[in-house]
């Protein structure tokens, strides 16, 4: 056979060979998906982004009819969960619930298992929330002006209590200790949840924390809240002023999640999930329970949600500087 005629034989067994490859791929994203997913969650069981995945969660499979398996990875700002994520096959059956660290942590951290601008595909932007600020009820403070003026007169005697480094409470205390011109140890914990149960026994002194695990202990006098993070009082708590409003004007931490998948997973796939996610944020019970969270829903397309992280990068890659944080 002529080098031509070979030619020619290659070139359409190519072609024949991309067609089939195109329809079996289409028919693939058309039929997602056909086994159960697993939804990283970074935070642990209780805490916010626990909740509003689960809740999440459960509408995927309805939608779906496939299990939806939540796994919970909390710890190290995050990096576990979004190393496990970056890692993962893209082929859509995982995906993560993406906290505020992935878009902080390359401020935080020198060097990570990944990399946030480019090994992850945004899916959605799910919510912003708020921090609350509270105390024990031992500290003989009632206000953020008191806390200040208390902090002011007895340098490095008074704990904080947060999550890892990059994560909102970490940068809301660093912003509050930078505009207030106060030191405060900062105590380290693994998740939020341990924090809070020592700032109620009495071992740490505060800490800034999404509202829905402090809500309850707001409530019953277990800790005491001094203020909101966010420019605006909240809805469940009217009474509480907003740190802006009480002696540092212009302060505001209001920390934003979605989901993503790894780099390289199809279109299609992300477009469809996307679509599942706007409809479970939007569904009225999901939706009321985020909100009761401090939360307000976001939703749209994946491009929203990208265009999203990258304004909040310019915003506190210089808030990071400010407030004297260097990459560990």
């Amino acid at each position: 056979m002529r080098w031509p005629v070979v030619k020619r034989y290659l070139l359409l067994a190519c072609a024949i060979a991309c067609f089939t490859s195109g329809i079996s791929g289409i028919g693939h994203a058309q039929q997602y998906p056909v086994r159960p997913i697993r939804l990283i969650i970074p935070g642990g069981a209780g805490t916010s982004g626990d909740i509003g995945g689960r809740l999440v969660a459960s509408e995927l499979a309805k939608q779906f009819g496939q299990q939806v398996v939540v796994d919970n990875r909390p710890g190290a700002s995050a990096i576990i969960a979004l190393d496990l994520l970056a890692r993962a096959a893209p082929d859509g059956y995982t995906i993560g619930n993406t906290p505020f660290n992935l878009i902080t942590n390359s401020f935080a951290y020198a060097k990570l298992p990944y990399d946030s601008t480019k090994d992850f595909q945004p899916i959605i932007w799910s919510s912003t929330t708020a921090n609350l600020l509270a105390v024990t009820p031992a500290l003989p403070v009632h206000s953020v002006k008191d806390l200040i003026a208390h902090a002011r007169t007895n340098p490095d005697k008074l704990t904080f209590g947060g999550g890892g480094s990059g994560s909102s409470m970490h940068l809301s205390f660093e912003l509050f200790k930078s505009m207030a011109g106060v030191r405060i140890h900062h105590v380290f914990y693994k998740d939020v949840m341990p924090a809070i149960s020592e700032l109620i026994g009495g071992q740490i002194h505060m800490v800034f924390a999404n509202v829905l695990p402090l809500l309850p202990h707001a409530k019953s006098g277990k800790v005491r809240a001094l203020g909101v993070s966010s420019l605006e009082r909240l809805p469940m708590l009217s009474h509480v002023p907003t740190i802006a409003e009480s002696g540092l004007a212009g302060f505001e931490t209001t920390p934003s999640g979605g989901y993503a998948v790894p780099a390289r997973v199809p279109r299609d796939i992300v477009l469809r999930l996307n679509a599942s996610i706007n409809k479970a944020l939007h569904v009225p019970d999901v939706r009321s329970k985020i909100e009761a969270m401090g939360s307000i829903v976001a939703g749209g397309t994946p491009e929203q949600y990208a265009e999203h992280i990258r304004k909040e990068r310019e915003k506190w890659g210089p808030i990071f500087k400010m407030a004297g944080i260097t990459p560990q």
